[in-house]
């Protein structure tokens, strides 16, 4: 089952993406960490291999997002980089909040963030 966002925000002040999803969950990405999980191809490789943090080279600010389809948003970073999709499933995976982390690691998933 696909959990879709309901509202998404960009806080500048906090350098935070901030989703609230459809079954109430509320997550805030770190804009760094965000543009260092870029699923695109440019920034991950043409493999299916996991993803891995790649990280900006500098602090980055999300100029804009927007809605692609009806299953992923779209980010320009003030880098320059704009063509990761960041899936919703891929966005709730990458959940940085505690209920999130603990239930990765019950699930023996790798972690997310800075420290991978």
């Amino acid at each position: 089952m696909t959990i879709w966002p309901v509202e998404v925000r960009r806080d500048h002040a906090a350098r935070l993406l901030r989703v609230r999803w459809q079954d109430g969950h509320e997550s805030d990405y770190e804009y760094d960490v965000l543009r260092g999980y870029c699923p695109c191809a440019m920034c991950q490789g043409h493999n299916a291999g996991p993803l891995r943090y790649q990280p900006p080279p500098r602090p980055v600010t999300a100029h804009t997002v927007s809605q692609v389809g009806n299953y992923a948003l779209g980010i320009a970073w003030s880098d320059g980089h704009w063509t990761g999709i960041y899936r919703f499933d891929l966005l709730r995976r990458l959940c940085p909040c505690d209920e999130c982390r603990t239930a990765r690691s019950q699930a023996g998933e790798r972690g997310v963030g800075k420290d991978g």
